[in-house]
This record gives C-alpha cells, structure tokens and sequence, in this order.
C-alpha cells in the first residue's frame, strides 16, 4: 500500500488530537463497545465509547474478583503511560482497587511506569515466595495513536495474562457493565489517594541496579560509544538519564518533550500519529540525528518495544532479532546449552537459521508475547521475540529477567554488542548472517481491513489454500496451529515448497489486516506472491460466498 503523503513528516496542528475534549470524553461518551482483550489488554478511544471510565471501572473492579477467586492476596503493581487517557484510567483503577481493598503499589510522584518494570517489580516481589503472590496492571495502548486508551493485566508470572485469564476478566467485565456498574465497589479518588492501602515506591532505582545483571553495562562504559536515545515521549523518559549516570554512559538524550498529543512525531504510514519504533516513518527524526552517535535508539509509549539507529538508518526487527540472538548465544557463559529460542511464527527464517546454525531449537509461537511467559519464568527459554520489535531475554546468570518485552534491555544490548565485538547489530547482519545464511526478503503489509476481508479472515483454516499453487510454487504446508505449542494463530501461515511463506492475520488491536511475507527468491518473487496470495485468499473465496 502506498504511503500516506504525510509518512514521516510533521503533522499539522490542525490534525493533532483534542486532548480535553479527548479526556472530557472518558467521563461523558456512551458506551459503544464491550470490554474486548486483544493481543494484550483491552484497546479503544473514549471519543467513539470504546474506551470510557465505565470499561475502566469494570475492568478494574473484574481484576479484583478474579485475585479474590485465585487467592492473589500480595500488592498490585500499578503503572500508566504518557497517553492522555492512561491517567484518567489510572485515577479510575484506583478508586475500584482501593474500595475492594486490594494493596496497590505506585511509582513514586505518580510517575509514568513503563511495562517491563512493572514485570520486573512482580518478579522481583514473588521471587522465593510461596504464598502472598503481587500480580500488576498497565495502563496503555502501547504504540496506539494518542487518542487511544488502552489497559493489561499481569497475573503472577510477571507476563502479560494468557487467554484463560483475560477470557475470564473481559466476562465478568462485561457482566458489569451490563448492571451500568452497580455491582463495581468505588470510593472517590480523594479518599482512595488517603488510604494506606497505596504505597508509593521508587522504581527508578532498582531497576536501573539490576540492568547490569542483564546487560554488560561496565563493556559499554569502557568503550565510551557515542549513544542517541529518543523517549519518544514515552514512559521511560525518566530512566534514561539515571541509567546514563549510574553506568557513566556516554549517552544524549536527544528529546525529552511529552506531549500527550505527540506533535513532535512524524506521521506513520497511514498519515497518522503513531508511536512505533519499528516504522522508519515514525522514526524519522532520529535517522537524521544517526551521524551523531556511534549507535542510537527509540522506544514506544510503554517501552515494551525498540528501534535500533545505525548509520544505515532503522534496522528491520527481524534483522536485529537475528544478531541479537547470534550474539547472545556466543556470549552468555552463564547460559546452559539446550535452552531453547523463541519465536512467533511471523518472525524471519532467518531467525531458525541462526538458531540452527549455534545448535539451538527453536520455540516457534504464535503473535502475542504470553506464549513466553512460562519458558522465561522457569529459564529454558534463553530468549524470546517478536517481529514487531518486542523482545526479552534471560539474566547473564541464566535466571529471569522480564516476562514481559523489555525495551531497555533489548537496546542496552545493541551497545553491548558495538562495544564488544567492534561491529553494530547491522553490519553483523550485513556482513556475517548473510554470508552464512543467504538474504531473505521479508515484508509486513499492513493495510485497513474492510467488512468482506474482515469475514474472510476470520474464516480462514488450511482448507483455503490447500492445492493451490502460487507463484509458480507448490503449496508444501498450511498450518493455522504454533509448531512450538500447538496454539492457533489467529490466521493462517503458508508455506511453499522453495521455503518462502506468507502468513494472514486481522490485528488484535486494530482494525487493520497483517500480511507477512518473506523469501529467499528476491523482491520480484515477494512481490508475486504477494499478489497471487491475495488473490487466492480473498478474490477465489469471495465467489464461493466467504
């Protein structure tokens, strides 16, 4: 799809989002939507009533019967993000929390909270424990344009919550609602920040502590690499400069704005507002300060995603996934070697190759972090990763670190990796992985989803394209199932006898349709099947009434 002629450029003022007429919404818009988990939590806007203070509420006050029916009795890590409607949210979840009567743990100040230290904080309070287990919530839509809310559960593996859970959340939520809130236990706000039921801590510190025991920060000192770090107006905008200064980096920060309608951010390829380090649109600005730094980067809202700078400009996830793990499984004495590499099953073969080629199995999964929750919690998932630039690993000593994807161990590692080995993330790719493993020519086409695509999409299973033959390649597998655990992903993945495939999905918190694709045959070839594919997929099966 051809990019919106705003991609990476300013946004007008005239464009930018409301934000008292934004927040004003949450308290006064009807509801227009149930309270619906996606991928990760539930996602909407209060200007459309998808996202409003009675979803809050009744979500909130749902998270409290589900810890009183799982005996989850130990505080409730509670953080929000830079999002205009994630202090709203905040202030709601609060008011419910405290009248149910349930610990609550803040960020000293009210400050913003990214989502791998909320994982951190859990993991960090549960570690040896055996009874009085602290779960966490979220406040975000993660890289969501500013108009969007967005909220998560964290059960008591640090992680984000599997279907089971948020399945049971999002009933009793909708329950709820359904009563207009009468069955939801509120106390004001006022009274809420009295009680000594909340606790505010400091997270900066211990967190920044620790990221020597994931990171070999004292490699990064020495080497004085000039490093480029852009908040992106998100939650971690006070990490880094204490990060800098505990571990005496060599660190600019080149922005420190936060701006709850983001008007400092290029537009996204659809010409709108979007927070996502993985877009080279988005992350215009910082490719134009990449001369300056010797390696730079940028985070997401809630820090659960990275973007890697070179002098070459973004890496592609997939290429960066690639080298982290190469450098990773070479460089962490502490790790045993049959722990296994995780993948969802959208990631770059390049990833299986790698893994293949260092003698390590492959995990693969489908989208959605959850899947590496219990492999990283019990350490024999070494690393987990998703093509959408989120990713976590273990500890130097093999024991966890976040069960959650971690923005700042996973850029912390693209200096570690310039300081020890002299090269950045992407001249290994460039220079060492291809050579071994050939070039593969990965694309993700996102594109808006309408109604006969949305009903097709759903109906998708292996029957759709079974016998087909496109590209002038044969069909050698279709699968709608995980070949790591057997868990249904949500589409379906095809792949053809050369060893390109291409996998369909409607997004879990857009209305927008993924199209991965990837081979080792060149961009003509993708190119090819990306048209012979949707052809396959959508035209055939239109006339058959899908």
């Amino acid at each position: 799809m051809k990019p919106h002629e705003l991609a990476g450029k300013q946004v007008p003022k005239s464009m930018l989002t409301d934000i008292s007429r934004l927040v004003s919404s949450y308290y006064t818009v009807d509801i227009k939507g149930p309270v619906s988990f996606g991928t990760s939590g539930h996602r909407g806007c209060s200007f459309i009533g998808t996202f409003n203070e009675l979803h809050i509420a009744a979500t909130a006050q749902a998270i409290c019967e589900y810890r009183l029916t799982n005996r989850i009795t130990g505080p409730l890590y509670l953080g929000f993000d830079t999002h205009a409607l994630s202090e709203p949210a905040f202030r709601t979840s609060l008011k419910v929390f405290t009248a149910n009567d349930v610990d609550v743990i803040i960020h000293a100040g009210d400050d913003y909270t990214p989502t791998p230290v909320i994982s951190f904080m859990i993991l960090e309070f549960n570690k040896k424990r055996t009874k009085n287990f602290s779960d966490g919530v979220v406040i975000t839509p993660s890289h969501n344009p500013p108009g969007d809310g967005g909220i998560k559960y964290n059960p008591v593996t640090g992680g984000p919550a599997d279907e089971t859970v948020t399945a049971w959340i999002q009933k009793r939520a909708n329950q709820l609602m359904d009563t207009k809130g009468d069955q939801i236990l509120q106390v004001s706000y006022e009274k809420a920040r009295k009680k000594a039921a909340i606790n505010e801590q400091d997270f900066i510190t211990p967190f920044v502590d620790a990221l020597s025991q994931v990171v070999d920060m004292e490699i990064i000192q020495e080497s004085g690499i000039r490093i480029g770090v852009d908040p992106m107006g998100g939650a971690g905008v006070h990490f880094w400069a204490p990060i800098a200064d505990r571990y005496h980096l060599n660190l600019d920060i080149v922005n420190t704005d936060v701006d709850q309608t983001f008007g400092f951010m290029p537009a996204d390829w659809d010409g709108k507002i979007r927070m996502d380090c993985s877009s080279p649109f988005a992350m215009e600005k910082l490719i134009t300060l990449a001369d300056k730094f010797d390696i730079a980067w940028g985070n997401d809202p809630d820090f659960d995603r990275h973007g890697i700078v070179t002098s070459k400009g973004l890496m592609n996830p997939n290429h960066y996934l690639s080298a982290a793990i190469w450098y990773l499984l070479q460089n962490r004495s502490g790790w045993k070697k049959d722990l296994l590499v995780g993948k969802t099953l959208v990631s770059s073969s390049m990833i299986d190759k790698v893994s293949t080629g260092l003698n390590r199995k492959v995990f693969e999964v489908p989208v959605g972090f959850k899947w590496f929750v219990k492999g990283l919690l019990n350490g024999s998932l070494a690393f987990g990763g998703e093509e959408s630039a989120g990713a976590s690993f273990l500890r130097r000593d093999q024991t966890v670190w976040t069960t959650d994807k971690d923005g700042f161990c996973m850029t912390l590692l693209a200096a570690e990796i310039l300081a020890k080995t002299g090269k950045t993330p992407e001249q290994i790719y460039r220079n060492v992985l291809i050579p071994e493993y050939g070039d593969p020519c990965y694309q993700r086409i996102d594109s808006p989803i309408d109604d006969h695509q949305k009903e097709v999409l759903n109906c998708l299973d292996p029957d759709s394209v079974k016998g087909s033959t496109i590209a002038g390649l044969s069909v050698s597998s279709v699968t709608a199932k995980a070949r790591g655990n057997n868990a249904p992903i949500g589409g379906v993945k095809v792949t053809l006898d050369d060893g390109s495939w291409f996998a369909v999905r409607p997004s879990g918190t857009e209305p927008i349709m993924k199209f991965y694709i990837e081979s080792f045959g060149g961009q003509e070839l993708v190119s090819k099947i990306h048209h012979e594919a949707m052809d396959v997929l959508f035209k055939k099966r239109s006339g058959h009434g899908a």
